[in-house]
């Protein structure tokens, strides 16, 4: 994903920057609303949309406006056009109704819905375009409404949603609602947080973001919503190295993993920190598993007993703790003695578990800023269960705050809440890294990041960019269905260069 603004915005910050833009450049609303439906119209013909005819569906507020704006450049263009009108017994905006009088003498044939019974049938091969609700709608479509939706859905037209499809919330849930179901949406300036959940994926089709000319300056007088990571939010974080450096400069990593049947995790994880730059490593690992590491990463130093001091000293940049441990009794005082004197941490997979079982006693002792990288399924165990996607996002943020850590809540799009209030979607990533050993991977990165002397937000961003992008780069070279957790590493190299 690509856009010129970095942040995702709720939906009253959205309607802030229109009129903030309409103030700032001295242009009226009906000015930017004929710059959103030009935009519009530009993205169909330049994709091959100017051949076809189109049934429009418009509702009566701004986002109708646009649609119905829309329907005259595309009419003006020799489309075959219709535009129909839902009129469930209120008056348009203003804008609205100066677009529907701009029809007056056109080809663009108009109709209005008042009913079940005159839903219209919609032409076969017709490309439709909703227009029905916008960004700003706060309620489930009901009555006709609704029925409309699910009439345009069971049509099988392609359908092209603008700004956002129509039943969708921008900024919390739509779990339950009836909504259009697109092929794309046109959306503006930015993404919207609602295209970031695994909820709205099968509604939302592909979403492109087009440029309508808001006032850039407006994004930097508030506080974001969300910000998204991208590269170039990355390149600022990256340290580049100096040449009068060392092992030493660049930190010392200590993993706690691997089991008698888990060591796959270690190595994982091993050879993921060594890749992301950590200058030496050190792995706590089982007594049967030392030869597996050594043989495997033979960068990697071992430690098979937890009596080795060290570990406990604060003789290690960073901690990583957790892939492939499993569930043993020793480990909530392994995590506890770690807790009380360790710098930097990173708290994954069976450390998670182990938070988890042991609760509210262990979890409030966690040290400040460590990151915790749960999936779902472990972030459930961790704070309970949550109805929705939105939700599950809210309960990071507030949990984050509370407990002063970072969450790497993974998954596609990972989401990450820091105790400071700031929260990140990522960018990078595919379905081809939904593999065994993915997750054992990223805490590896991470460990590296932290213990090179990346802050732990800093690390957290980075790091789960840099695992999503070399698993972009793997996705390329092999598919994504043979993707493997091993190419992520082995394309984590590639990731680095295009810094």
């Amino acid at each position: 994903m690509n856009s010129r603004h970095a942040i995702l915005l709720s939906t009253e910050q959205i309607r802030n920057w229109d009129l903030f833009t309409m103030e700032d450049k001295g242009i009226s609303s009906h000015a930017l609303m004929e710059r959103a439906s030009h935009a519009c119209y530009t993205w169909l013909l330049e994709n091959g949309y100017g051949e076809h005819s189109f049934s429009l569906f418009c509702g009566k507020g701004n986002n109708g406006g646009d649609g119905l704006a829309l329907a005259r450049m595309l009419c003006g263009y020799g489309c075959t056009v219709t535009a129909n009108i839902l009129e469930p017994g209120h008056t348009g905006t203003a804008d609205f109704e100066t677009n529907l009088t701009l029809l007056n003498g056109s080809q663009v044939t108009v109709s209005f819905i008042t009913e079940k019974e005159n839903l219209p049938v919609i032409k076969s091969g017709d490309i439709v375009i909703d227009a029905l609700f916008g960004s700003g709608l706060n309620r489930p479509l009901e009555r006709i409404a609704g029925l409309l939706v699910e009439h345009i859905n069971k049509s099988g037209n392609e359908i092209i949603a603008i700004d956002i499809p129509s039943g969708m919330f921008a900024d919390s849930s739509s779990f339950d609602n009836t909504r259009i179901q697109a092929r794309h949406t046109l959306s503006f300036e930015t993404y919207k947080p609602a295209f970031f959940v695994g909820e709205n994926e099968a509604y939302c089709g592909t979403v492109h973001i087009l440029t309508i000319g808001l006032s850039p300056s407006y994004p930097d007088t508030v506080h974001p919503f969300f910000e998204m990571i991208n590269s170039a939010s990355i390149k600022k974080i990256y340290k580049r190295r100096s040449n009068f450096t060392h092992k030493g400069t660049y930190g010392h990593a200590a993993l706690v993993a691997g089991s008698e049947y888990m060591m796959g995790a270690a190595v994982l994880a091993a050879r993921a920190c060594m890749r992301s730059g950590a200058g030496k490593l050190t792995c706590y690992i089982p007594a049967n598993g030392s030869s597996v590491i050594q043989i495997s990463i033979p960068e990697a130093m071992t430690a098979t007993s937890l009596s080795d001091k060290s570990i406990y000293d604060g003789g290690y940049n960073a901690i990583g703790i957790g892939p492939g441990m499993g569930k043993q009794d020793a480990n909530a005082a392994i995590l506890l003695t770690i807790f009380q004197n360790c710098r930097a941490l990173v708290i994954d997979a069976d450390a998670l578990n182990t938070l988890a079982e042991e609760g509210e006693i262990l979890l409030k002792k966690i040290p400040p800023n460590s990151i915790l990288t749960p999936h779902p399924k472990e972030f459930e165990r961790l704070f309970g269960k949550t109805a929705n996607d939105f939700e599950r996002i809210y309960l990071a943020q507030k949990k984050a705050m509370e407990l002063n850590v970072i969450i790497v809540l993974k998954g596609y799009n990972t989401f990450i809440a820091t105790p400071g209030g700031r929260s990140f979607f990522n960018t990078t990533g595919n379905p081809g890294m939904a593999t065994a050993g993915s997750g054992d991977v990223l805490t590896g990165i991470l460990t590296g990041l932290l213990a090179q002397g990346y802050s732990p937000m800093d690390a957290a961003v980075m790091g789960v960019f840099m695992h999503g992008l070399a698993g972009d780069i793997a996705a390329v070279k092999v598919s994504q269905e043979a993707l493997i957790a091993s190419d992520i590493i082995q394309y984590l190299g590639d990731a680095f260069l295009t810094l």
